[in-house]
């Protein structure tokens, strides 16, 4: 049963038991809301809502883990968090072709201290720790969205991660996590780097919460250029700062068609051309809190841009395992002009982006190539002409 069949069978019900009870709407859980946690406890040690003190339809809009019960709907919320791993527009049907950015090398500065979780354990190459051994929700969430067996685009990457004081607001603890990675590209061989770093921060520029050193993030941004690591982070910069969020359909994650840029509580606002929308909300990610390494998940209603980042760098590396020898200029640029058009907004389209770097790695576009169409008449024109020259 599709999901909005079901919420809306569930939601019936809830409408009766409710006028049953005397509960009124109005002491219902707000849509959007966090409900992963209660009276100051820990999220870790999860919640319960009531009967009546919910709405089923608003499941799929809150914040929520797999220690929350929503108690009648507790077979609803599960497939909620379920769908919710699945990346989506297309990702996991070139998953099924090998495309899974495998060997590709990438990297994450973050927050501590993702480690292991089952979901992305095995992905590490190393890890640099400026931050302490503190555990942080953010950083497993976004290692599981670019490396995630589960929820990551590209889950046979390799993965470099430097973790990072966010907290302390203080740029430089950023730009040193930046040049550790510089560092450790340049032992590497050549056709054989890292290629991207996803940043799911803004160190500097207009609208940072940053307020110290941020000049050593730009810093560090113009070497990695240097060395030719492309850097994603949530800048207002027309070379980083190039991803911007949205959602997809639950039931039907794979439809372009029904993928709506901006967020699903707020809208899109005004937003740059050079913007490419990728998931963020209705979306699962890994949860990481402790050193014994459980299989934990939480579900974002309506993530943020920290979640599109990582999406976007497992699509560049799953385009790069096609294509080693893109260019950062040249993989963009198909990035952008493969996307998927809606409204004037562009989507990022993983199934067009990896056909048109197979075209283009195959002679089949771009150059004056053959088209992807050329077909077999053309491929027999073409076995004559080369027959005929050679017996000149």
């Amino acid at each position: 049963m599709k999901f909005s069949m079901r919420v809306r069978v569930i939601s019936v019900l809830a409408v009766f038991l409710l006028f049953l009870t005397g509960s009124a709407w109005a002491d219902t859980v707000a849509r959007f809301s966090d409900v992963r946690f209660t009276g100051g406890v820990p999220m870790q040690f999860g919640n319960t809502l009531a009967v009546g003190t919910f709405l089923p339809e608003d499941i799929s809009t809150f914040y929520f883990n797999d220690r929350v019960t929503f108690q009648g709907s507790e077979t609803l919320a599960a497939s909620i968090l379920e769908a919710g791993k699945n990346p989506g527009l297309g990702v996991r049907s070139l998953h099924a072709r090998g495309i899974t950015g495998k060997n590709v090398r990438v990297a994450i500065i973050d927050q501590p201290y993702p480690r292991l979780h089952p979901e992305y354990k095995d992905k590490f190459v190393d890890y640099f720790n400026n931050a302490g051994e503190i555990y942080e929700m953010h950083g497993p969430a976004v290692v599981s969205l670019l490396v995630g067996n589960e929820s990551g685009t590209a889950p046979e990457a390799k993965l470099y991660y430097a973790a990072s004081p966010s907290w302390t607001l203080d740029s430089a603890y950023y730009a040193a996590s930046l040049r550790w990675i510089i560092e450790e590209n340049n032992k590497l061989p050549a056709g054989d780097k890292i290629k991207v770093v996803s940043v799911s921060a803004a160190p500097s520029g207009p609208g940072s919460p940053f307020n110290k050193n941020t000049e050593q993030w730009d810093e560090a941004v113009a070497e990695a250029k240097a060395a030719g690591i492309l850097v994603l982070d949530c800048r207002d910069n027309a070379e980083t700062g190039i991803i911007m969020r949205g959602y997809y359909d639950l039931d039907a994650p794979d439809d372009i068609s029904r993928f709506t840029p901006g967020s699903p509580r707020y809208g899109i606002g005004t937003v740059a051309n050079r913007y490419i929308f990728a998931p963020a909300a209705r979306r699962s990610q890994a949860e990481e809190y402790d050193n014994t390494g459980g299989n934990h998940w939480q579900y974002d209603g309506d993530g943020g841009l920290s979640w599109s980042i990582p999406y976007a760098a497992g699509v560049l590396a799953m385009g790069w395992q096609v294509d080693p020898t893109l260019t950062n200029n040249e993989i963009i640029t198909l990035l952008r002009s493969t996307a998927y058009v809606k409204d004037g907004y562009r989507i990022i389209n993983p199934v067009k982006f990896i056909e048109a770097i197979e075209n283009r790695s195959s002679g089949g576009g771009g150059g004056g190539g053959c088209n992807a169409g050329f077909g077999m008449v053309g491929l027999l024109f073409v076995g004559l002409v080369a027959f005929k020259y050679r017996r000149k």
